[in-house]
């Protein structure tokens, strides 16, 4: 499936009804989920995210792109942030399934739309550019609003799309950038300062770009020319990162305002550290700092575990602990409450999926859904289930012995065990759900109708497809939790002497994961016609038993041995 993210900036943050006017617009618009609103008063500027099919993100950002026409007057916009337009940029951002030339595509096909349709002047930025010097927006935004009706009447910066010519009707829109780039994170730092300048000073030395070189004093020295006469610029600390220092009033601070364009070369936590070390050298203190829109899940997990390594404590906890402590040490909570379910763009797309899963049930509720006349959950999940009880009792003593009084040099060993068996757990409270939902679509097929030749063929066909898939299912289960055995015999051989017992539960939990999802194995395999891969799932699911069993008895001869000791 097809997936991109669009990621609009429309002129207004104030007024809440233009604003909602023109998300209304997006969210009106089927296949789209509109997961982000972000308004900025100092700014006046809105930062709207959406996720959906291609075709129907274009359809819901030219809708939007339209209503913002209507309602937003350029010629009497005032805002902190550099802008040129009623929708000021408009990118697309392949998430899934897509290809970013296939993104860039989409791209010239809104930008050609939005030229053609609404009048509005358009340039194509970042990997939709069509010349190279419009690859970077500051250059297609240089001047701003006010330099609009001498830059799209010039040669140089004629339009991509749309009219080069400047009128009552272009004054009052402005134009509009559309391109496609990767995900970008819009990330503010703030200062404990009122002053721009001094921002400012700290953005020129972190920003890719840097500042330009000048003879003797950085800021009133002779500025150096090449041979060519061009300015002759100093970069800065960190690449695919492009700030300013402004002063947010709202606030009653400056900040340095960061686009962190591709967060696989600077990350978040990278900016927020080279930011903090230059202001502690200008003799200023970092005291948190601001996401705009939306952030991938994996950027707030790598955070965590920055600030966790440089505290030398274990990462094998819980993708909601390691949040916060990216939370807490990036100060993101000090102008306003970070919701990582409004902010992290993976749970809001799960809450917007919407559906009951079993995982999301506490203990006693999972116990009696289990126990109803209801044939799901059945062993496959229960299997599971007893799997990711097993690897997290291996994890609890990983991290245990991470924290043992007198082990402090044995940390890391520790929670690399800890990582690992995170993600055993993790993958099979996954497969609680997977496996009932395997069952349901065995039902499924078997309700198909076959009222015809055709129709009959289509659901052996299903029944076959839904039959091996439930096969696989518990096949995996099988395979993870014999994984995690590993980490409840390196737990009991090496781990917390005072926890031994648990590692001793959790291989005992692993054991009968196993054996439990062999029995699921066994019973689905009966039903396919494929008897070639039935004989080959079931030499290698008994290898697993065989295994399983083996382990279980080296690891609870471990377990005995050393509480005897």
């Amino acid at each position: 499936m097809q997936l991109i993210e669009c990621v609009p900036n429309f002129s207004e943050g104030n007024d809440m009804r233009i604003i909602q006017q023109i998300t209304a617009e997006i969210s009106s618009t089927e296949g789209v989920s509109l997961i982000d609103v972000d308004p900025g008063k100092a700014t006046n500027r809105t930062v709207v995210t959406m996720v959906g099919n291609p075709e129907q993100v274009i359809e819901a950002a030219f809708k939007a792109i339209k209503k913002a026409k209507e309602l937003i007057d350029m010629r009497h916009h005032k805002g902190e942030h550099p802008r040129f337009g009623a929708t000021d940029v408009c990118p697309l951002i392949p998430i899934s399934g897509i290809s970013m030339e296939e993104t860039a595509a989409y791209a010239h096909r809104l930008a050609e739309r939005v030229g053609r349709e609404l009048n509005i002047p358009v340039y194509a930025y970042e990997s939709a550019a069509k010349q190279a010097v419009r690859k970077n927006l500051a250059n297609c935004r240089a001047g701003e609003y006010e330099a609009l009706p001498n830059r799209i009447t010039s040669t140089e910066w004629k339009p991509d799309y749309g009219p080069s010519s400047w009128n009552e009707e272009v004054a009052k829109s402005g134009a509009t950038a559309i391109g496609a780039r990767n995900f970008l994170i819009a990330y503010n730092v703030n200062l404990n300062t009122t002053s721009t300048r001094r921002a400012n000073a700290i953005a020129f030395d972190v920003r890719e770009r840097g500042r330009v070189k000048r003879e003797g004093d950085p800021v009133t020295g002779k500025i150096v020319l090449d041979e060519k006469g061009n300015k002759v610029w100093e970069p800065g600390m960190l690449k695919s990162v492009k700030a300013i220092g402004w002063f947010i009033e709202e606030y009653g601070v400056a900040q340095i305002s960061m686009n962190l364009t591709d967060i696989g070369v600077t990350s978040m936590h990278q900016a927020y550290e080279a930011v903090y070390e230059r202001a502690n050298a200008r003799g200023l203190r970092v005291t948190g700092s601001e996401l705009v829109g939306v952030v991938p899940l994996q950027a707030m997990l790598d955070a965590g575990k920055y600030f966790l390594r440089k505290q030398e404590r274990s990462l094998g906890i819980s993708d909601e602990e390691i949040i916060k402590i990216a939370v807490k040490s990036l100060g993101l909570d000090e102008l306003g409450p970070f919701d990582p379910q409004k902010k992290i763009i993976e749970y809001i797309m799960a809450e917007k999926e919407g559906g009951k899963k079993l995982i999301d049930l506490n203990l006693k509720a999972f116990v009696h859904e289990t126990a109803s006349e209801s044939p799901a959950p059945g062993g496959g999940s229960i299997s599971a289930y007893m799997g990711a009880m097993g690897a997290a009792l291996g994890t609890m003593v990983a991290n245990l012995s991470s924290h043992k009084r007198g082990w402090d040099q044995r940390w890391e060993e520790f929670s690399q065990w800890a990582e690992k068996g995170k993600y055993f757990h993790d993958e099979l409270l996954r497969m609680v759900d997977a496996d009932t939902q395997a069952f349901n679509q065995i039902m499924e097929a078997f309700g198909m109708s076959k009222s015809n030749e055709a129709e009959a063929s289509l659901r052996k066909e299903a029944i076959q497809a839904a039959t091996k898939n439930a096969i696989e299912i518990p096949f995996r289960v099988m395979e993870l939790a014999l994984g995690s055995m590993e980490v409840m015999h390196a737990m009991a051989e090496h781990g917390n002497p005072n926890s031994v017992s648990d590692a001793g539960v959790g291989a005992l939990a692993a054991r009968s994961a196993v054996i439990g999802a062999f029995l699921n194995v066994q019973i689905n395999s009966g039903d396919l016609e494929d008897k070639t891969y039935v004989k080959e799932v079931m030499g290698k699911g008994a290898e697993m038993v065989e295994k399983a069993q083996h382990l279980e008895t080296v690891i609870l001869g471990i377990v005995q041995q050393k509480m005897k000791a």
